[in-house]
C-alpha cells in the first residue's frame, strides 16, 4: 500500500515538510479488537506536525507513520470486533497510521459517518471532537449558562469549540490573528471574537463581562498567554491547556489568582489515552454530537484538500496559519 514517510528512509529522523514522501509498505493487519479501514479522507493537525519534527513520537505499540484519524470504508475486522462489518462506512480516531491508503483503528475509537457525511467531512471530525469533547466539558466542566474564552478560532480546534460551546448554551469569546479571521469566529457563532494582534483580550474579555471575567478559558498558544489566562478567568474559573505552540516555560507567572479565584488549571493530551478513556468519549459524542451534526446545528469547515501524495503541501499550509478551519488529505 501507499504510505506517507517522515523518518528520511527510516532512520528515525524528522525535518522539515519536505521529509513527508510517498513510499510503498505492508498492508497493517487488524489486532483482535481493531477495523482495517481502506481510507478515503484523513484530517491534517498540528499533533501530525509536531510528529513529522520529531517532538511528538507515538506512543508504544502505535504505527510510526503519521495520522491521527481518517474516514472510509472496513475491508477487514478483528476476532473481537462485534459492532462493524465489511462494507461499513466509519470515521476513526486513530493511534497513528492515517496517512495512508489502509489505516487500523480500534473498534471503540470507530464511529458512523453522521448522517448526510460524505468521507472527507466525516474524517475531519474524530481529533477535533474527541478533544474539544474532552477538554471543554470534560475537564473545563463547561455549562449552560456559562462563558468560554477559545483562543485559536479559526484552527480546527478552535471551529469545533466555538460551535459546540455555542450549541450547547455557553457565551462564547474568541480570539484570532487577522479581520478575515475574527469575521469568520463571528459566522461561526461566536458572541464577540478579539483581533488578538489589534488589542489586548485581557483588556477585552474585561469589558466584555463587566469585569467578571468567563467560566472556561481553552488555551493552546502556552506561556506567553498563562498570566493573561488567569487574569480573564472568574470566581472558581478553569483553564484548559491542551498545547504550547509559544512555548511552556511560563516565567514571572503571579499565582495569587490562582488562590484568591479559587482556579482550576489544567489541561491533557488525546493521544495517550486508553482505548477505554478514548472509548467514553466516542459513546458521548456519539449520543449528544452526532444528531447535531446529522441535523447541520455544528460541523466541520473544510478549508483546503491535498492528494496524499501532497502532504507536505498541506503541512507547509498548516504551518504558515493562513487556514480557517481543517485541512484535509484525499485518497484515490
Amino acid at each position: 500500500m501507499t504510505l506517507i514517510d517522515h523518518t528520511q528512509g527510516g532512520t528515525g529522523k524528522g525535518g522539515g515538510p519536505e521529509v513527508l514522501v510517498p513510499v510503498r509498505g505492508p498492508l497493517p493487519s487488524p489486532a483482535a479488537d481493531e477495523v482495517l479501514i481502506r481510507t478515503q479522507a484523513v484530517g491534517v493537525n498540528r499533533p501530525d506536525v509536531a510528529q513529522r519534527t520529531g517532538s511528538y513520537p507515538p506512543p508504544p505499540g502505535a504505527s510510526p507513520v503519521i495520522g491521527l484519524e481518517c474516514a472510509g470504508e472496513v475491508v477487514a475486522v478483528g476476532a473481537a470486533v462485534t459492532r462493524w462489518k465489511v462494507g461499513d462506512k466509519v470515521c476513526a480516531l486513530a493511534n497513528g497510521g492515517a496517512y495512508a491508503e489502509y489505516c487500523t483503528a480500534p473498534e471503540a475509537q470507530t464511529l458512523p459517518w453522521p448522517a448526510g457525511y460524505d468521507a472527507l467531512r466525516a474524517a475531519a471530525l474524530p481529533e477535533t471532537y474527541f478533544t474539544v469533547w474532552a477538554n471543554v466539558f470534560g475537564h473545563g466542566r463547561l455549562a449552560a449558562g456559562e462563558s468560554i474564552l477559545i483562543h485559536g478560532g479559526t484552527s480546527g480546534i478552535g471551529v469545533t469549540a466555538i460551535q459546540l460551546a455555542k450549541a450547547f448554551g455557553a457565551t462564547v469569546y474568541a480570539t484570532a490573528g487577522s479581520a478575515e479571521k475574527v469575521a469568520a469566529c463571528l459566522e461561526l457563532g461566536a458572541d464577540a471574537a478579539i483581533d488578538y494582534k489589534a488589542e489586548d483580550f485581557q483588556e477585552r474579555i474585561k469589558a466584555l463581562t463587566g469585569g467578571k471575567g468567563v467560566d472556561v478559558v481553552l488555551d493552546m498558544v502556552g506561556a506567553p498567554y498563562f498570566t493573561k489566562n488567569l487574569r480573564c478567568l472568574k470566581l472558581d474559573g478553569r483553564l484548559v491547556m491542551i498545547a504550547f505552540l509559544n512555548g511552556h516555560l511560563a516565567e514571572q507567572v503571579d499565582l495569587r489568582p490562582i488562590m484568591v479565584k479559587r482556579l482550576t488549571v489544567t489541561g491533557s493530551t488525546m493521544r495517550p489515552r486508553s482505548t477505554a478513556q478514548k472509548a467514553e468519549i466516542a459513546q458521548a459524542l456519539e449520543a449528544k454530537v452526532w444528531p447535531m451534526l446529522a441535523e447541520g446545528k455544528a460541523g466541520p469547515r473544510i478549508f483546503k484538500t491535498f492528494p496524499l501524495i501532497q502532504a507536505a503541501e498541506a503541512h507547509r499550509l498548516m504551518e504558515s496559519s493562513a487556514h480557517i478551519g481543517k485541512i484535509m488529505l484525499t485518497v484515490p
